[in-house]
C-alpha cells in the first residue's frame, strides 16, 4: 500500500483495478456481511452495457466472489435484515423495473411486483375496436393520439410504443398485441430501508420504494405487503430514510421537479418542501441536517424542516455523493465526487480533504469492508475499482471544520474603558434613585392629565364624533339647514366595522324645551350595513323670540338601554325668522 496524494496523507491506497468492468452508481452499491463471518462484502448492481449484461456482483477483498444475472437495469440496491433468524445474515434487495428481487444467501428468494395503475377507459375502448376489426391501424393511431391529448390518465406502454412506430410496422404490432389485456405498470426509481421497530444495527428493516407514478411504498420485510402508501407531487429520484416505522420516521425525497419533500409518519402527503434553484443530483443526511448537491455546482445544507443553513460553490460539476460515517470516532461528513477527477470531503460547508482519482468517479461507498471500518470504495467512469483505507492516525483540523461565521468575527473589539463621566453618572443614579423615580412619576401623572383634558375637550367640541365602543364602531356628523325659526336637522350615521352589521339602535335628543320644540325627539335607526352612510332627518322649531341659541345633545344608544354608545353636541344657529307660536 502507498499513501495517496492530494489529501494530506489521510488515506492509504489499498487497491486499484482500472479494468474491473464495474459500471454502476452509488444507489446500486452497498456493504454487508453476507456470510455471517464478520467480514463485509461489496455488493454491486452492475449496469452492464445498458441493454445487456446486467448482473449482481459480490466482491470479497479484491476478488469477484459471485455474480448473478439481472433481468433489467437495476435502479437501486440495499442490504437489510428481514427476520430475526440466526445466524444474522442480511438479505439483498435489487429494484429493477416494476419489481423488487430479494436474494437470501445470494440466491433468489422472493419477487415483489408493484400494483398496477388505473388504465384509461377510452384507451381500452379503442383497442377493443381494433381487436374486433372495426378500425384499421391508421385510425387506431389517430384515436390514440386524441386520447393522449385530452385524457387525465396517461396511456399504457403498449399504446406509446405503437404511436412511435412507422406506418409499415403498425399492422404487425396490432396483430401481435391486440388479444392481450392492457396493463399500465409503473417502475421503481429509488429504494431505501427503514427500521421496523428498533434502531439496532441488525434490527429488522422495511423496504421503502419510490416509483415513477410519484408514490412511495413501505413494504413489510417478511410478508412483503404494503404497510403504507404516500404520494409526492413528482416522481422521486433519490431518497434518504431515518427513524423507525412503528415509532416515528422521516423520508426525504428529491423529486424530478427540482424540489425536495419530507414525508412523516402521520401524513400521506409531504410535511415540508425545500425549493431549490437548480435540480438536485445528490442527497445525503448528516445528523439532523440534509446536504444537497445541485447541478449549478453548489453544495447546500438544510434543516429537516427545510430551513437553509449554508451554501458553498464547488470547482466542478457533481457526479455522485455519499455519506461518511465513523461511529467509533463520532465523525460524520459528506463525500462528493466531481467531474474534475476529485473526491472532496465536506463537514458542513468546510472542505476537509481532497482525493485525486485517475478517472471520474461514478459511485462512492464508505463503511466496513472486510474487517476494516474506514474503507472508501469508488468505481470510475471507465469501469475501474478503487479501494482506499482511512489511516487510523488521520485527523481533520478543527479549524477547518468549525461551523458558522469566519474566524475574523471572533476577534475582540478594542472597546475603550469606562470614562469618568460614565462613572459619575452611575454614582448619581445610585444615590438619587428615589428622587429620580418620584420626578418620573410626577411627569407621568402630568402627561396623563393633559391627555384626559384633551380628550374631554374633543368630546365637548364634537368635531367628528366617533364611538369608543369596540363592539359597535359608529361615526356620525350633523348638518343644520335653514334660517329659522324652523330648522332641518340631518344626522349622517355610518357603521365603521369591517364586516358586521349593527342593529336595534335609536337616537335620542336632549334640548331646552323653553327654546326648542322637536317633532321626533326619539327615533329608531334601521340596520346599519358596514361602510354605508344613513341620513336621519328631523325638524327643530325655535319657540323663543329673544334671538338666542343653545346646544342640542344627540345620543345614539341600544333600544331599551340607557348607556349611550355615541354622544354629540350640535350648536344651533340664531333664528332670523319670526317666532312660530
Amino acid at each position: 500500500m502507498s499513501e495517496s496524494s492530494g489529501d494530506g496523507g489521510k488515506w492509504l491506497d489499498a487497491h486499484y483495478d482500472p479494468v474491473a468492468g464495474l459500471y454502476t452508481f452509488s444507489s446500486c452499491v452497498d456493504l454487508a456481511d453476507l456470510s455471517g463471518d464478520g467480514e463485509s462484502r461489496l455488493v454491486v448492481g452492475d449496469l452492464g452495457s445498458g441493454s445487456s449484461g446486467m448482473k449482481l456482483k459480490v466482491y470479497r477483498g479484491t476478488a469477484l466472489m459471485s455474480e448473478s444475472t439481472l433481468l433489467d437495469l437495476p435502479a437501486g440496491l440495499v442490504a437489510f435484515f428481514m427476520d430475526l433468524h440466526e445466524p444474522r445474515i442480511p438479505a439483498v434487495a435489487v429494484a429493477s423495473g416494476p419489481c423488487v428481487y430479494v436474494y437470501k444467501n445470494l440466491r433468489p428468494y422472493f419477487k415483489f411486483t408493484l400494483p398496477g395503475l388505473e388504465v384509461n377507459s377510452l384507451e381500452q375502448d379503442v383497442w377493443q375496436q381494433a381487436r374486433e376489426g372495426q378500425i384499421d391501424p391508421l385510425t387506431l393511431k389517430e384515436m390514440l393520439e386524441g386520447v393522449r391529448k385530452k385524457a387525465d390518465i396517461p396511456l399504457s406502454v403498449r399504446s406509446l410504443r405503437f404511436l412511435s412506430l412507422e406506418t409499415s410496422d403498425m399492422d404487425e404490432f396490432v396483430q401481435l398485441h391486440k388479444q392481450q389485456p392492457i396493463r399500465r405498470q409503473t417502475v421503481i426509481t429509488c429504494i431505501g430501508t427503514l427500521k421496523k421497530s428498533t434502531a439496532d444495527e441488525d434490527g429488522v428493516s422495511c423496504l421503502v420504494i419510490g416509483t415513477e407514478s410519484s408514490d412511495v411504498y413501505v413494504l413489510d420485510p417478511e410478508a412483503f405487503i404494503i404497510l403504507s402508501k404516500m404520494s409526492l407531487p413528482a416522481a422521486p429520484t433519490m431518497m434518504d430514510v431515518t427513524g423507525q416505522f412503528d415509532v416515528e420516521f422521516r423520508i426525504t425525497a428529491a423529486c424530478r421537479n427540482g424540489n425536495i419533500y419530507i414525508l412523516r409518519r402521520e401524513s400521506d402527503k409531504p410535511k415540508y418542501c425545500i425549493e431549490l434553484s437548480s435540480h438536485p443530483v445528490g442527497l445525503v443526511r448528516v445528523g439532523k441536517n440534509v446536504v444537497v448537491g445541485c447541478t449549478d455546482e453548489s453544495l447546500q445544507g438544510f434543516t429537516q424542516k427545510g430551513k437553509k443553513l449554508w451554501r458553498t460553490i464547488l470547482p466542478a460539476p457533481i457526479t455522485t455523493m455519499a455519506a461518511m460515517d465513523l461511529p467509533t470516532r463520532g465523525f460524520q461528513a459528506v463525500l462528493v465526487g466531481l467531474a474534475n477527477c476529485e473526491v472532496q470531503l465536506y463537514r458542513d460547508k468546510n472542505l476537509l480533504s481532497t482525493i485525486k482519482t485517475p478517472d471520474v468517479v461514478t459511485s462512492i461507498c464508505f463503511g466496513r469492508y472486510g474487517r476494516e471500518d474506514g474503507t472508501l470504495i469508488m468505481t470510475t467512469k471507465g469501469g475501474g475499482l478503487i479501494v482506499k483505507i482511512l489511516k487510523r492516525t488521520a485527523a481533520f483540523d478543527d479549524k477547518d471544520s468549525a461551523p458558522g461565521p469566519p474566524l475574523a468575527q471572533s476577534v475582540r473589539l478594542n472597546v475603550p474603558k469606562k470614562t469618568k463621566l460614565y462613572v459619575d453618572q452611575t454614582l448619581r443614579e445610585r444615590e438619587n434613585g428615589l428622587a429620580m423615580h418620584r420626578a418620573f412619576q410626577m411627569d407621568l401623572s402630568r402627561l396623563r392629565l393633559a391627555a384626559a383634558k384633551a380628550y374631554v375637550k374633543a368630546l365637548e367640541s364634537s368635531l367628528t364624533p366617533m364611538s369608543s365602543s369596540l363592539t359597535e364602531p359608529l361615526k356620525m356628523n350633523a348638518v343644520v339647514q335653514g334660517l329659522g325659526p324652523s330648522f332641518k336637522l340631518t344626522l349622517n350615521v355610518q357603521n365603521t366595522a369591517a364586516c358586521r352589521p349593527v342593529m336595534n339602535l335609536a337616537i335620542s335628543f336632549l334640548y331646552d324645551e323653553s327654546l326648542y320644540r322637536m317633532r321626533n325627539p326619539y327615533m329608531k335607526i334601521p340596520l346599519l350595513v358596514p361602510g354605508l352612510i344613513y341620513p336621519v332627518e328631523t325638524f327643530v322649531e325655535c319657540t323663543s323670540d329673544k334671538g338666542i341659541s343653545d346646544i342640542i345633545k344627540v345620543f345614539i344608544l341600544h333600544e331599551g338601554k340607557s348607556s349611550p354608545l355615541l354622544t354629540a353636541h350640535i350648536n344651533m344657529p340664531v333664528s332670523e325668522g319670526l317666532t312660530l307660536n
